[in-house]
């Protein structure tokens, strides 16, 4: 791989088969202005040509043997099997898994929360997106479930997502959480009336552990003060998508 000197490289004990990356703002891109450069996601506002470009950049960069397999991610709990029949286009779903070697998965975030997943022998992987609503509706486990493996056999990285000191959220987020774990009241910390300080790693590490994965790895990352990754809390609707990418290899 020939990565950007600001890209992130999971630092897990994921086996010698597995390959993972981060992509950020910086890299071989061509998108302007508040999209620069590497803006990965087609539905951020940016010119499609040069999103297009941009993800060939990456394909080219990590030296991928095909295109990543992009979703239409809707803050859902689907998952979807890349190695069983595909739709047309970018399925809708917030979760991919596959089996198969040289087929890329891809989750797009500007502070949402990514998690890779792969198995202890190498035999899988899996890529979810996990916002507020996916997490508390299940995507994580969902993830989880479409993996051929016990959860003791399976390790997670948390991607870049935003901090628990930049993510303030309403009392309609925390009760999400707390109305059905009342422990997850520890990752919320009271601001104003009505508003909590959210630590979204926090609460998918909760839930991972749970659900009986014992290797999660990652996190520690603030998207929103970090100038490398973009931010949806910091630059608004004009936010680009960066990537965070995991595949098998021969």
């Amino acid at each position: 791989m020939s990565l950007a000197d600001d890209w992130i490289v999971p630092d897990w004990p994921a086996p010698d088969t597995i390959r993972a990356a981060v992509s950020t703002r910086q890299g071989p891109g061509v998108s302007t202005g508040t999209y620069g450069r590497l803006n990965l996601g087609l539905r951020s506002g940016d010119v499609a040509e040069a999103v297009e470009a941009n993800r060939a950049a990456v394909v080219a960069a990590l030296g991928l043997a095909r295109s990543p397999h992009w979703l239409q991610q809707v803050h859902g709990v689907d998952v979807v099997d890349i190695d069983g029949p595909l739709q047309h286009g970018e399925p809708r779903a917030d979760a991919a898994v596959t089996r198969r070697v040289d087929e890329p998965l891809a989750i797009l975030t500007a502070d949402c929360l990514p998690v890779l997943f792969c198995t202890r022998d190498g035999s899988a992987v899996s890529a979810a997106h996990a916002g507020w609503r996916g997490l508390a509706g299940g995507v994580l486990e969902a993830a989880l479930a479409a993996l051929p493996a016990p959860p003791a056999e399976i390790m997670a990285w948390l991607g870049p997502c935003i901090g628990a000191h930049s993510y303030e959220v309403g009392e309609e987020v925390r009760d999400a959480f707390v109305a059905t774990d009342p422990g997850a009241d520890a990752a919320f910390a009271p601001t104003r009336p009505g508003h909590w300080l959210c630590d979204l790693a926090g609460l998918a590490r909760r839930r991972l552990l749970q659900a009986g994965i014992g290797s999660v790895h990652g996190g520690g990352f603030d998207t929103r003060t970090d100038d490398r990754f973009y931010s949806y809390r910091r630059d608004g609707a004009q936010s680009g998508r960066f990537a965070s990418l995991i595949w098998r290899v021969g």
